[in-house]
């Protein structure tokens, strides 16, 4: 990428042209899309300007005009993915329903994009789409009776316990890879070895615990029942 600039800017501050000069043969957008295509592809890792040059078919230093900087694509690509939202005109009047709804989307969303989890940051949190998503999460949560800045602190927590949840399904799916064996497999041996050192009775609470109530194994109830326990810890008491 090319060099950094001598005082920080905001890409979205930044015209995409001056106005001088011929029409540019692509937009910033374009560059962009190409980008995503490519993280979409082959991961974040095979996003660079010569890659998406050869994408659009063009010369990588005129690329440098849309998108100074790789901090900058990426804020892009971020905010191109939260152009995905799914917002309906106005809430549904339960923030409960509408958080839950948005907790499912977002991981919809780092589901298609598996890139995201590594680039993500709150730096990026003010991006065009970015305040379209928080300004609709806040009058979604214009019911709930709490501080407002703990409202943003229940969004931030959405987000991260999401963001949490991707990213240890992508590290289990990675490793699952590159096993000589099936995940079936290797499950059922590491469950006859924690059986085996659960008789020798060196963890009775563990050994009680499992045998009242045995952990769901399904991912998607344990996302459900994660943002749940998450909301509740927002609901006032007697709500």
């Amino acid at each position: 990428m090319a060099g950094r600039a001598a005082e920080p800017e905001v890409i979205w501050a930044r015209p995409e042209r001056t106005g001088r000069g011929p029409k540019p043969a692509h937009s910033r957008r374009d560059v962009v899309d190409a980008a995503v295509r490519i993280a979409d592809a082959e991961g974040i890792d095979a996003v660079s300007m010569r890659r998406i040059a050869a994408e659009l078919g063009c010369g990588t230093m005129s690329l440098y005009n849309y998108v100074p900087r790789k901090e900058d694509l990426y804020e892009l690509m971020v905010d191109a993915a939260s152009e995905e939202y799914e917002l309906p005109a106005e809430p549904s009047g339960d923030w409960r329903a509408d958080m839950t709804g948005i907790a499912r989307q977002t991981r919809a969303i780092m589901e298609r994009h598996p890139w995201l989890t590594r680039v993500m940051t709150t730096a990026y949190g003010f991006s065009p789409n970015a305040l379209r998503f928080l300004e609709w999460c806040l009058g979604a949560l214009t019911p709930l009776d709490v501080d407002p800045g703990l409202k943003m602190q229940l969004i931030a927590m959405i987000n991260g316990t999401v963001m949490a949840t991707v990213r240890n399904e992508q590290a289990i799916a990675e490793r699952a890879r590159g096993l000589p064996w099936s995940e079936a497999e290797e499950q059922q041996v590491r469950d006859a070895y924690l059986a085996g050192q659960l008789m020798t009775g060196a963890y009775p609470h563990l050994a009680a615990l499992i045998a009242a109530s045995p952990a769901p194994v399904d991912t998607d109830e344990i996302f459900e029942l994660t943002i749940t326990r998450l909301l509740d810890s927002f609901t006032p008491r007697g709500a």
